[in-house]
């Protein structure tokens, strides 16, 4: 059993991390963790750097859980990346961070967040970052 998660560093991405371990853990399941980047620019902030990738592996290394991180360059969108993965290794659950909007917001949700909600083939968990 898998639980992936698609991590971007930031109060949501940490969030849907979060989740994923606890989700990982109660059903004894191992994790993914996806982080992508398209590659067709110089600096992505949402890819996690070499300071932050030891970081993110020493966080994983202390729970309890077994894990894979991947970093895939290969100019696909995110939402490719997570949902190629998730069939790759099986995934369960896939969870995701979701940023808080406005009530026009509300109306449109991020492409990539509903890429996977309307995409994936397994039950997909949607997290919100604390206030």
């Amino acid at each position: 059993m898998t639980v992936l998660v698609g991590y971007i560093p930031t109060p949501e991405g940490a969030a849907a991390l979060d989740r994923a371990i606890a989700e990982a853990r109660s059903r004894s399941a191992k994790l993914v963790v996806v982080n992508a980047s398209r590659g067709d620019v110089f600096v992505d902030d949402r890819f996690v750097q070499s300071d932050g990738v030891e970081a993110l592996r020493k966080r994983l290394d202390g729970e309890d859980v077994a894990y894979e991180l991947f970093q895939p360059i290969g100019g696909h969108d995110s939402a490719d990346e997570v949902l190629d993965a998730a069939e790759q290794h099986g995934a369960e659950l896939i969870v995701i961070g979701l940023r808080r909007r406005t009530p026009v917001g509300k109306l449109i949700m991020g492409s990539t967040a509903q890429r996977i909600l309307l995409q994936a083939e397994c039950a997909v968990l949607a997290v919100k970052a604390a206030k």
